[in-house]
């Protein structure tokens, strides 16, 4: 018995033989061995098409060390956008509105996720090449970030350039962690995504202490070509290290054919619900403490590395618990949770309410950005195909991080109060969970499935 099983699970089964050649039952047929690569995608938590997943070993962990490298110098970076948000408010960018200004990091992680799209069907059918170009292009963003005086050139350089080069760098690298791991997928893919945490505390504390700290300040300029230089070497080892275990496919660039699947066309609306809630907080927590719990602005600026410190624990912990008790489960939980804490936000008024907010918001939240990559690794039937389902869904639910934090400034300045925006926020993460949820009824296991 337990041979069949892994016979089946290998596509050597009796259901696989009976589909070679042809006959009037080959629809039939096919249709059956579509069924049954269905199931044991959803059985085994992955893909399956033959292969055997390492599972662990040097190169597959040090694929693992250097995406989060990666991640520590592209989401990190670009998940510290709430500290240039106070700061962009009351320097360079005073005379623009808060919702300009958020158009600026929402361009960027917009661009980040959307770039996606391209990236990872560029690794799926390509490899790991387009690392190299892609991290030089975004080193060199950072650096003409440091040089910007007007609002377009913000827009420009820390908005379109960084967002692109970050996403075509990021992708590949997130793409090849899944060919290397199967059974230890979540707790991989934690671990590599928690790279981003620890560079959004990192920067946060390295501008927030170069810009504003007494006697200490060098300017906006070597503030930001002082975050440059810490990337690079971090960079070059995860460009190094990060590499494609499987040979290319050759099938076609995008698998348009993957949003006919209900999974996956449920499980990207509902990341798209969970970005559109998670990221306004980390756009605005900062400049909610200054304005509504009498923080100073040096102190609120660390509240970013306070959130992203947070979500550390909050990346790699719900990725081992998502092995054990379901991906989508998890991320389900994971959003139900935030939502509930996004509602409690204008209740912290006083400095210690909102740091106690700002810990607890990080590490609840944390398992949504690894969760929602996690979890479009269930739909592909190959693992080569990973790239490519990861990239279309996520590029498709960063368009709601593209208009969450403007529509949340103009509610803002419209309202003048942060109720109205954690109300809207928080309905999305919740939106967002209930979706996963309903994903789960199109898997043989049901709703009350464990994956």
């Amino acid at each position: 018995m337990a041979m069949e099983n892994r016979l089946q699970s290998l596509g050597t089964g009796p259901a696989a033989f009976s589909n070679q050649g042809g006959g009037p039952n080959d629809k039939v047929v096919g249709e059956h061995v579509s069924q049954q690569s269905l199931i044991a995608n959803t059985q085994t938590n992955g893909p399956d098409d033959g292969e055997d997943f390492p599972d662990g070993g040097k190169e597959a962990w040090l694929c693992a060390a250097g995406t989060a490298g990666i991640m520590f110098c592209t989401l990190g970076y670009a998940n510290s956008f709430g500290v240039f948000q106070a700061y962009y408010m009351h320097h360079q960018l005073r005379d623009h509105s808060p919702d300009d200004i958020s158009w600026i990091g929402s361009i960027q992680v917009f661009l980040v996720f959307a770039s996606g799209a391209v990236g990872g069907p560029i690794f799926d059918r390509f490899g790991a090449w387009v690392i190299r170009p892609a991290a030089i292009a975004y080193l060199a963003s950072v650096m003409l970030t440091s040089v910007c005086t007007a609002y377009w050139h913000f827009v420009l350089a820390q908005g379109v350039l960084s967002g692109v080069s970050n996403g075509l760098l990021m992708f590949p690298a997130m793409a090849a962690v899944p060919q290397h791991f199967n059974k230890r997928r979540g707790a991989a893919m934690g671990l590599a995504i928690a790279g981003s945490s620890l560079g959004a505390v990192v920067f946060p504390v390295v501008l927030a202490r170069l810009l504003l700290a007494p006697g200490a300040g060098v300017g906006f300029g070597w503030a930001v070509r002082a975050c440059g230089l810490v990337m690079v070497p971090v960079l070059v080892f995860g460009a190094a290290t990060v590499r494609a275990r499987l040979p290319p496919r050759a099938s076609r660039f995008f698998l348009w054919s993957a949003f006919a699947r209900p999974l996956y066309a449920l499980l990207v609306a509902g990341t798209a619900a969970l970005f559109l809630g998670m990221f306004v907080p980390l756009f605005y927590l900062p400049s909610y403490a200054a304005r509504e719990a009498g923080m100073d602005e040096s102190t609120a600026l660390y509240l970013v590395a306070a959130v992203n410190g947070a979500s550390l624990p909050g990346r790699i912990i719900p990725g081992i618990l998502g092995d054990r008790l379901g991906r989508v489960n998890t991320l389900a939980a994971a959003g139900a949770a935030t939502s509930v804490l996004i509602f409690c936000w204008p209740s912290a008024t006083t400095p210690a309410g909102v740091v106690a907010f700002a810990c607890v918001f990080g590490f609840v939240s944390g398992a949504l950005v690894s969760g929602g990559s996690v979890v479009f690794t269930l739909c592909p039937d190959s693992p080569k195909d990973i790239g490519t389902y990861m990239g279309m869904g996520i590029a498709v639910a960063s368009l709601a991080v593209l208009v969450g934090p403007p529509v949340s400034g103009a509610i803002l300045e419209r309202y003048g109060g942060f109720r109205e925006v954690s109300i809207l926020s928080g309905v999305s993460c919740m939106l967002g969970a209930v979706l996963c949820l309903v994903a789960k009824a199109h898997t043989p296991q049901g709703v009350r499935g464990r994956i």
